[in-house]
């Protein structure tokens, strides 16, 4: 397979491979999301039993029922406690899929099929972890303080610290590492030995 000639090339190629595959990812990422799940479900029922009490698992929706009181809103029968039920979307953490293929396809990758496998197995473990950490920030903020759940405060700030890396920067981070180490003779070729042209003639 020809490899794209040009950096400009290779841009244009995986911005418009995204777009595609993101509008064909989002009708079957409930799916394609949940051995994430259920990933998730193993580490926080057997990491955070403390505060678990269960989980379910379906296809575009991870609950989890919890021990931790939190306060319920005011009503006309007055304020009370309930056990918190903290929930996420799997696929919300998910979108490094369709970068990642896309990146493959732009760069007219060797055995697409095959990376393309590797790379969706191997993108589980980042979206397993930004899924279990979004659970325990909506724990620890409903819960409010350390003493509430038993923790200390350097333990609360590193779930905070987890949750921002897990959201902000690991569903994009990943794929791009992982296309890169995948198909690194075409980073070496085509995109850095471009860019080192283009400085060069500035």
């Amino acid at each position: 397979m020809n490899r794209p000639a040009s950096l400009a090339s290779f841009s244009g190629w995986a911005v418009a491979w995204f777009l595609a595959l993101t509008i064909l990812w989002l009708q079957v990422s409930a799916w394609t999301s949940y051995p994430a799940a259920s990933i998730a479900h193993i580490v926080l029922g057997n990491g955070a039993t403390d505060w678990v009490r269960s989980i379910h698992n379906a296809p575009g929706l991870l609950q989890v029922d919890t021990r931790v009181l939190v306060t319920m809103p005011e009503q006309e029968q007055g304020s009370g406690m309930a056990e918190l039920i903290a929930e996420a979307n799997p696929a919300h953490f998910a979108y490094g899929l369709p970068l990642f293929l896309a990146l493959l396809l732009a760069s007219r990758s060797q055995h697409f099929f095959r990376r393309s496998l590797t790379g969706y197995v191997i993108l589980l473990i980042p979206q397993t972890f930004s899924l279990v950490f979004d659970i325990l920030k909506q724990i620890m903020v409903s819960a409010g303080n350390p003493a509430a759940l038993g923790i200390t405060r350097w333990q609360m700030e590193g779930i905070a610290l987890g949750y921002q890396f897990g959201s902000l920067l690991l569903p994009t981070l990943a794929p791009v590492i992982l296309w890169l180490w995948l198909d690194r003779a075409f980073f070496a070729a085509v995109i850095l030995d471009g860019w080192l042209r283009k400085t060069a003639a500035e």
